[in-house]
């Protein structure tokens, strides 16, 4: 069964490991990796990655990309949302500690942070303005 706006706009704002995927080259399948991702109800859904990795060349190129969410418990369900990507933003402090609180302990936020800044190095912003919804749940088995 479909869900409603309200639905999938939760369903997705929720912190799941997200599959993002993005048209690299033509005679290929789309490039297809998990990744971080925040996002409110009725407002765009952005991810963080370095400027010259594979995605982020890949979004440029094609201007839009994927991500697809899912979940087996209590019940089988996912969102998929496509759209055009915003141009990208050097990433702030306050937007990699946000994105590390969303999916790790409090106690381990810091730490990660401070990997990614010394480890990791500079990262980007990259918005999706979500155009096409796909939904379903297919209840509990």
């Amino acid at each position: 069964m479909t869900l409603s706006v309200e639905a999938r706009e939760q369903f997705l704002a929720e912190p799941h490991i997200g599959a993002l995927s993005v048209v690299e080259r033509p005679d290929r399948a789309p490039l297809v990796v998990p990744i971080w991702y925040q996002y409110t109800p009725g407002g765009e859904l952005w991810i963080r990655t370095a400027p010259n990795s594979r995605k982020a060349r890949a979004i440029a190129s094609a201007g839009r990309f994927s991500l697809m969410v899912q979940r087996t418990a209590p019940t089988v369900r996912y969102v998929s949302v496509e759209g055009p990507a915003t141009e990208p933003q050097p990433s702030t402090e306050v937007q990699a500690v946000e994105m590390a609180a969303r999916y790790l302990p409090a106690d381990k936020v810091a730490g990660f942070v401070e990997f990614e800044r010394t480890q990791l190095g500079e990262h980007m912003v990259i918005a999706l303005r979500p155009e096409h919804w796909l939904s379903a749940d297919m209840g509990s088995f």
